[in-house]
């Protein structure tokens, strides 16, 4: 019985080799220098020496612009950048001095709760576990899959179910 890895594998090459004949189709020969929107197409080498001359005609700091908020085409000098960075932390921190600061985000993430250590080891007494085997009833199996994603067996369905012959069926 193959896998569903190996179906799955063997749709994904199936659906490679019909999309490198369709690029083929609609670029023409792919080996073929033709295609590249370059002046010089008599070899590769001459193409990209002629790229990076356009490329080296292009001026940088026209391309920086600090009061741009949203353009696709400019940035922030490194100045910007940094102090936007320098901003953004002072937010999260919410303006505590540096050695406090993730003492006060962890006493907020525990919830200041003095007796921290048994309501987790509460908390891990009902983790659903990886490392041994549990005896779950169905409820607790069915909450276990929810809370992780996962599917019921029969869900999944048969994974020695063809699919290369289901795409190639649909191509008819």
């Amino acid at each position: 019985m193959a896998t569903l890895q190996q179906r799955l594998s063997d749709l994904a090459t199936r659906a490679a080799t019909e999309c490198k004949s369709i690029r083929t189709l609609v670029n023409g020969n792919a080996a073929d220098l033709a295609a590249l929107a370059t002046t010089d197409k008599s070899n590769l080498v001459n193409a990209l020496n002629e790229l990076h001359t356009e490329l080296g005609n292009i001026n940088p700091t026209s391309l920086i612009d600090d009061a741009q908020t949203s353009a696709t085409d400019k940035t922030w000098s490194i100045d910007k950048i940094a102090s936007e960075i320098t901003t953004a932390i002072g937010q999260i921190t919410s303006g505590a001095p540096a050695a406090l600061d993730t003492l006060d985000e962890l006493a907020n993430a525990l919830g200041d709760d003095a007796n921290f250590a048994a309501t987790v080891t509460a908390a891990l007494g009902n983790r659903l576990r990886i490392d041994a085997a549990q005896g779950l009833t169905p409820a607790q199996q069915t909450q276990g899959r929810a809370n992780i994603g996962a599917q019921e067996a029969a869900a999944i369905g048969d994974p020695d179910t063809d699919l290369v012959a289901v795409f190639e069926g649909g191509l008819v």
